[in-house]
């Protein structure tokens, strides 16, 4: 009986944990309308009722913010719509930017939301 509970708690935490796609997995820098910065195209698709904000970022391998610039640092995507944007980065910045990352922002105090989601795509 002990053992159907449990199984059902992960069941239910892990389905819980996925509240979006971030695609493409593996973005590419392409050339840019501005000289001296590159692009890629990303598109965030929010699975989760309870979570309309997302952080975008762009780290290094150890984490740490490369500086970029995007129409959304901070994105509302309401339940099951998708956001398409770019982010441009300095061309300088090309070999230290490993990975576009997105957070789920939780709301504030007293609501029901317990679990923040982070996904990585990882640059070629």
């Amino acid at each position: 009986m002990y053992r159907s509970i449990i199984a059902t708690f992960f069941v239910a935490i892990a389905t819980s944990a996925i509240a979006h796609d971030m695609t493409p997995t593996y973005p590419e820098w392409y050339v840019s309308h501005i000289q001296g910065v590159v692009k890629t195209p990303m598109e965030i698709f929010n699975k989760r009722q309870d979570v309309e904000y997302y952080e975008i970022s762009v780290t290094d391998i150890n984490g740490d913010p490369v500086p970029f610039v995007s129409a959304y640092k901070l994105a509302h995507i309401k339940y099951l719509q998708r956001l398409k944007f770019d982010i441009y980065i300095n061309s300088d910045d090309v070999p230290r930017a490993q990975y576009i990352c997105s957070r789920s922002k939780l709301k504030g105090e007293g609501t029901a939301t317990l679990l923040s989601s982070k996904i990585c795509s990882k640059i070629r």
